[in-house]
């Protein structure tokens, strides 16, 4: 089954060699206003759309008058931040014919690992999703340094899709697809359709099949992979040389595929519940306990205690009135702000804190029940 007819929040990776001529170093306009096609034509449908685009250190060095070959690290910062004007505005340009409102979102590493820039990130990317807009996502080239920068933004945009719990993400770009040999040197070479684990195997189909333009091969492709399995999300490598490129993988369906057990919402509740160190606990009374299992956020009002000193973001223990553990989450507050609020009415938080805070402690996205708490329901929201 292809994966595009069910997926409801999709993340598609664009390469550098897609989008910029390399004899003139132009953005190619009708291939970039066919993919936004797709695109819009998707959103359109309900589905969840964020774009993870390469494309401003090809176009920002030409602008520049940078010779071709590798550049320093500050030409390539300038370069970034001279061409990602112009990406931005071909984005913005493109989208604004099918009425799709676009924003920019620079990422460094940092934003995708240290907690609380994650949430951030994560909450201003949910916020965009709701009100009907596309990301344009890229690395914040302008401010990372060689130790920590992706590299690639084939990662970016795994790292990108784990943040949202995307359903599929789909790196295109000028390497079709997984093959089992190098096709530029072995005809004989078969195009793998389908992977459902990263062996030892697969890993050694991988080569240096990178262009001149772009800096990621199958190498990182496997690496995005790796991540995106990981998340629950299923991952194309697709042609994206074609017109309507995500339209033709829809019906074509020729790329390689990564798909593995679990879903998004699955694979977080698997990393929240297992995979975090606990900093704090929250004491809630029956009623809360109640609406958990009925698949609700945990509210301020249900909250009769917090221990411990966490900032935001921090995965906390929730208990309830049997002093038992029912579930863990990633709670919106720090530790003194969440005592302040705790019984308090949402309606109540700006007052109590001097600031408009979110409604919830702990949303139930953030939120996995733990052991037997884990109800039917649960399994159920996860499965959708």
């Amino acid at each position: 089954m292809n994966p595009l007819k069910t997926t409801r929040r999709l993340v598609v990776k664009v390469g550098s060699s897609l989008l910029v001529d390399a004899d003139s170093g132009q953005l190619r306009c009708d291939w970039l206003n066919s993919l936004v096609e797709d695109l819009a034509q998707l959103q359109s449908t309900g589905t969840n759309v964020a774009l993870v685009s390469s494309g401003a250190i090809a176009l920002g060095r030409r602008k520049l008058g940078l010779p071709p070959g590798a550049l320093k690290l500050e030409e390539s910062q300038a370069a970034a931040a001279a061409g990602q004007i112009d990406l931005a505005a071909a984005y913005g340009g493109a989208f604004a014919q099918h009425k799709v409102p676009v924003a920019q979102i620079l990422l460094t590493l940092s934003d995708t690992e240290e907690r609380r820039r994650y949430l951030n990130a994560r909450n201003t990317l949910s916020a965009l999703f709701r009100v009907g807009a596309v990301p344009v996502i890229n690395e914040n080239d302008t401010v990372a340094t060689e130790e920590i920068r992706f590299g690639d933004n084939d990662r970016l945009a795994a790292r990108v899709a784990a943040m949202v719990s995307a359903d599929t993400l789909v790196l295109l770009s000028d390497i079709d697809g997984l093959y089992d040999a190098d096709p530029k040197q072995n005809s004989n070479a078969r195009k793998v359709p389908l992977v459902k684990a990263i062996s030892n195997d697969i890993e050694c189909m991988a080569g240096n099949t990178g262009s001149d333009m772009a800096s990621g091969g199958m190498v990182t492709k496997l690496a995005a992979a790796r991540i995106a399995l990981d998340a629950g999300c299923a991952l194309a490598i697709a042609d994206g040389r074609r017109t309507n490129p995500i339209a033709t993988l829809a019906t074509v369906n020729d790329g390689t595929w990564f798909i593995g057990e679990e879903t998004p919402q699955q694979a977080r509740k698997r990393w929240i519940n297992g995979a975090l160190k606990v900093e704090g606990a929250v004491h809630i009374d029956a009623g809360a306990v109640k609406a958990l299992h009925q698949g609700k956020s945990l509210l301020p009002a249900g909250t009769v205690k917090v221990i411990g000193a966490f900032e935001r973001g921090a995965t906390v223990k929730i208990i309830g009135p049997d002093d038992r553990e029912i579930a863990r989450g990633l709670i919106a507050y720090e530790a003194n702000d969440a005592r302040k609020i705790a019984g308090k009415q949402s309606a109540a938080i700006e007052a109590e804190l001097g600031y408009r805070g979110r409604a919830a402690l702990i949303h139930r996205d953030d939120l996995s029940l733990t052991g037997r708490s884990e109800t039917q329901l649960e399994r159920k929201e996860a499965s959708k």
